[in-house]
């Protein structure tokens, strides 16, 4: 048994240590918004912030995770930060297939937590999650409308 602290809960979860943290939240867990994409850590659809910190998913085995606390994008609303990503988000209409944004928004909101205004290097160098349908200037003017 593993215990985890996710979205503000104790979780004990029964499975090998070495099982990734993706497939506990998705699996055992049921918190589907963070997405599968590539698997290798790469495209980031499975961001979740790992004491506030934007992390993928399909690369920590959940014995890694320890005492850390573990937000998905089921929870993001409960941070003031996160909220205003999302309203963000809606407001400029950013997803088109919607399938990457989940994990877009995860690292939005750390970005944010950590810097309350960033410059467009910032943005740049934190929004490395990759969108197949290309909505990264909707995205980088999301992130400084959620700024404003």
């Amino acid at each position: 048994m593993v215990s985890l602290t996710i979205n503000g809960r104790q979780h004990a979860i029964d499975a090998e240590p070495d099982t990734p943290l993706l497939f506990v939240l998705r699996d055992t867990l049921g918190l589907t918004g963070t997405k599968y994409g590539c698997g290798i850590g790469q495209c980031g659809a499975c961001t979740v912030l790992l004491d506030g910190q934007a992390t993928r998913s399909c690369q920590i085995p959940i014995e890694s995770v320890g005492t850390q606390s573990v937000a998905t994008i089921e929870a993001v609303e409960q941070d003031a930060v996160g909220r205003k990503v999302v309203a963000a988000w809606v407001a400029l209409q950013v997803p088109q297939c919607g399938y990457c944004q989940s994990g877009q928004v995860m690292a939005a909101t750390a970005l944010l937590q950590q810097t309350p205004h960033p410059t467009e290097a910032d943005i740049a160098d934190a929004m490395t999650n990759l969108c197949r349908c290309g909505t990264y200037n909707a995205i980088a003017a999301a992130v400084r409308q959620a700024a404003a």
